[in-house]
């Protein structure tokens, strides 16, 4: 059976029971460098009664000062990675996926809030992380208070559950997206913005999506 990773961004901490609850059930977690002070303020209430530290905290450590790491430095794996090409969130995807190979399960929270700049670029790389990573037998998911976010690159079909609302993203203006089980079908939708497909709402338990050819997409569930 294969594991699960909670990773832990530096936007807003779920308050919410089921984030939480993802947290608390994770058999791995890393933390993105600032986000480490975050989870630590937080972790009493998701394991009450013992310390659950990160098994990593990944990141430059801008935020995070030397005499911290020495504090937790033998409970805590610090990886410190300088390059900014990438974002902490992809350091930690990147980090997860070369370093346990029995991961099939990957969230991701507190990746939203506080800044939108960030909010879409770490949306967005949902679809980014189809293309650079293997990610076959992996099913990775942003959780917030709010909405489960994942990416798809084909024809699928999602058991959501009738009443559910859904909304459908893509960069890319030549996909058709022919549906089943939306109030709204989305088969006449021109996605030349982002909006064209948000707001909509499962007629049925089980929403299907059929692509005119592969690409990149976003759902965002309520």
């Amino acid at each position: 059976m294969g594991k699960i990773t909670a990773i832990i961004g530096a936007g807003d901490f779920p308050r919410k029971p089921y984030p939480r609850y993802l947290i608390g059930t994770a058999d791995i977690i890393v933390c993105c460098d600032s986000a480490f002070r975050i989870y630590l303020k937080a972790m009493d209430k998701i394991f009450p009664g013992r310390n659950r530290l990160p098994d990593a905290v990944i990141g430059d450590f801008d935020s995070i000062g030397v005499p911290m790491r020495k504090k937790y430095g033998d409970a805590v794996k610090f990886v410190h990675i300088e390059e900014q090409d990438d974002n902490d969130q992809t350091k930690a995807v990147r980090y997860i996926l070369s370093n346990y190979p029995e991961v099939d399960t990957i969230h991701i929270l507190g990746a939203g809030g506080k800044r939108e700049d960030h909010t879409i670029g770490n949306i967005s790389l949902l679809m980014e992380y189809r293309r650079m990573f293997d990610l076959s037998g992996i099913e990775m998911d942003m959780v917030s208070d709010y909405s489960t976010i994942f990416a798809i690159s084909d024809s699928c079909e999602l058991a959501v559950g009738k009443g559910r609302r859904i909304s459908i993203l893509t960069p890319d203006n030549s996909l058709k997206i022919k549906s089943e089980g939306l109030v709204w079908p989305t088969d006449d939708v021109v996605f030349d913005n982002w909006w064209k497909a948000t707001l909509n709402r499962a007629s049925e338990d089980t929403v299907k999506l059929t692509f005119n050819h592969p690409s990149r997409a976003i759902v965002i569930l309520d």
